[in-house]
């Protein structure tokens, strides 16, 4: 088993944690994260896009002029795309751009991120991450404290609104449930933050 420092919020180091390698200490599969991230986006996209085609814009209904004899091109309408005013050509529509992946590559994407994670030392773990109110400038000391370089990622077992609204106002910095916890935020921010009770619960669902 992999193991991994556990820290205080003060950044002190206060013990280790064993970590999963059946999560955290397989060959990373890079594809499979590539594929993942990009139905993650395409899932989240509105997909409400909407131009008019020429049966939709008003005017047009008479022929602009007759077809033979004046030396011009033919032409039926003057909404036509080809006319100013005219419809749009293959313009968008409303379209739903989601698509379905199995489970199983849902499951490898994220222990290939975690493991990849882990190796490069994005991951660090902490014994609690407690706030008795909400406190911007206390998260902002646990951040120091920890000596996270770059954009940071907290995830926590339970909803806890002291520690949710301390970070919404630090630039780079999130914080997101286990149960939440995806593959596109995982490749997104530099430094992982786990708490104790967090690793806990994501070895118990990905064993």
């Amino acid at each position: 088993m992999a193991k991994t420092n556990l820290y205080n919020m003060q950044g002190e180091i206060v013990g280790d944690i064993e970590l999963e390698d059946a999560i955290f200490g397989i060959e990373p599969n890079e594809d499979v994260v590539h594929r993942i991230v990009k139905n993650q986006l395409a899932n989240r996209r509105q997909g409400t896009s909407k131009v008019k085609n020429r049966s939709e814009v008003r005017g047009g209904g008479r022929k602009p002029h007759r077809q033979k004899g004046t030396g011009r091109a033919r032409q039926g309408s003057i909404r036509a795309g080809n006319h100013v005013g005219g419809g749009v050509i293959f313009g968008p529509t409303p379209r739903d751009f989601s698509y379905k992946t199995n489970k199983k590559m849902r499951r490898l994407a994220m222990k290939s991120i975690l493991s990849q994670a882990l190796s490069s030392d994005r991951i660090k773990v902490l014994d609690k991450l407690e706030l008795e109110q909400i406190k911007t400038k206390d998260m902002v000391n646990t951040i120091n404290n920890l000596k996270l370089d770059g954009s940071a990622l907290f995830v926590i077992a339970e909803p806890d609104s002291n520690i949710e609204k301390s970070t919404a106002n630090i630039k780079d910095v999130k914080t997101i449930w286990v149960n939440t916890m995806n593959v596109f935020d995982l490749v997104k921010y530099n430094n992982i933050v786990f708490t104790n009770e967090a690793v806990n619960k994501v070895q118990e669902v990905y064993v």
